[in-house]
């Protein structure tokens, strides 16, 4: 008995039709068994590329937003998902132009606007490609730094616990304000979770309860009730308790991170309060430049040796650590919404030479600067008939 075509890809059809003629392309609509469900243009789906559309029509719904590669002919295609109701449901795909004779930026438009389209098709949660598109980047991160922990533990060497330190460093980051720094050691420690506790995913549950209990508590303040406190507790327990997957997990504490950092950001209590805002803003302005320690403490009004001690008692991190984890952060921005090549970022950021920004960036990201642009910024990724892209291989095939 043939399988009833859903309502919602009848309607993308009629579509992708006016979408066709309005913009010279060509295109097909896909069910959720990857298979045409009206041939718009036979060439389209008729080529030999077919494993090549599938791999890219996942990658696209596990990704939650348009897709853009290249075959081997040169000719580009682009691919969004639809969904209804958080279920996927098929895929819309473009093409009809070869890279060598088509401005990308067209290419990002047609790509675009079919997105729209599958926007407009899909039902349900609103914000659904939103929390894709973020846990997706979320899980590459997150798979970036288990890869990391593989090569420094192989080979037999013993797995570390918990990295109770981390979290030391991540109170720190969040007492600075600096919710991206906080989100880049969350991330560590869900690693390290992960690596030495594979297959256990009630045990990690329970530690990132106790996480974002111990979040939620140093965010009090004197104006903060005992109620406030313990509805805080309850709305993220519930939410991690909720959880199904390493996915969802990973994101409600990503959430939990941003929304505590503004209530844990103070210097107030501190010792040293002025002497650590000064260096701070010192800092802001000459992050792009080579900065002594001497010269820091100075700023401060306090000794080199004594700054530097008071300096990693209250920021849970030396002085250079600190300095390198902001000027990989301004470089990530960098690399993300500038065209500026590796080395003038390296300069601008404060990195004596490409070489040492590339090794502090792998050091804090787990991936080099330019593997890191072209992982996100950039809209043509390579992908080959039989095969993922790197980033979501393994979490397609379980």
């Amino acid at each position: 008995m043939k399988e009833e075509i859903d309502p919602i890809l009848i309607k993308a059809c009629k579509i992708m039709r006016s979408y066709a003629r309005a913009t010279g392309a060509l295109v097909c609509v896909y069910d959720h068994n990857y298979l045409p469900v009206s041939e718009i243009h036979e060439d389209l789906i008729a080529s030999s590329c077919r494993e090549l559309h599938i791999n890219a029509i996942r990658e696209s719904y596990r990704y939650g937003g348009c897709y853009t590669y290249r075959c081997n002919r040169d000719f580009m295609f682009w691919t969004s998902p639809v969904y209804s109701d958080g279920r996927f449901v098929g895929a819309l795909l473009g093409s009809g132009f070869q890279s060598s004779n088509t401005e990308p930026e067209k290419i990002q438009a047609l790509a675009e606007l079919m997105l729209i389209c599958a926007e407009s098709l899909s039902r349900g949660n609103e914000d659904y490609y939103e929390t894709i598109k973020r846990r997706s980047e979320q899980q590459s991160q997150l798979a970036a730094n288990i890869r990391e922990l593989e090569k420094k533990y192989s080979g037999g060497t013993s797995v570390p616990g918990y990295p109770m330190e981390k979290e030391r460093l991540l109170l720190n980051a969040l007492r600075r304000g600096d919710h991206e720094a906080g989100k880049c050691i969350l991330n560590e420690i869900l690693a390290m979770l992960l690596f030495s506790n594979p297959d256990q995913f009630k045990y990690i549950q329970f530690r990132a309860i106790e996480l974002a209990v111990l979040l939620s508590h140093t965010g009090i303040g004197p104006l903060t009730t005992d109620k406030a406190v313990l509805e805080t507790n309850n709305f993220y327990i519930t939410r991690i308790q909720e959880s199904k997957t390493i996915e969802e997990l990973t994101d409600v504490l990503n959430i939990t991170v941003e929304r505590m950092a503004g209530q844990i950001f103070s210097f107030q209590g501190i010792r040293h309060a002025s002497a650590l805002r000064k260096a701070e803003r010192f800092i802001l302005v000459n992050y792009n430049r080579k900065i002594s320690l001497r010269e820091i403490a100075g700023v401060s009004g306090l000794s080199a040796p004594y700054f530097s001690t008071i300096f990693k008692e209250e920021m849970g991190e030396n002085f250079s650590s600190y300095l390198n984890r902001m000027r990989v952060e301004k470089a990530r921005r960098m690399l993300l919404d500038t065209e500026l090549s590796l080395s003038e970022i390296a300069g601008s950021c404060g990195f004596e030479d490409q070489s040492w920004f590339s090794k502090i960036f792998k050091a804090f990201t787990g991936v080099s600067p330019g593997k890191y642009r072209s992982r996100n910024g950039g809209i043509i990724k390579e992908i080959s008939e039989n095969n993922f892209s790197a980033d979501c291989r393994d979490s397609i095939k379980k």
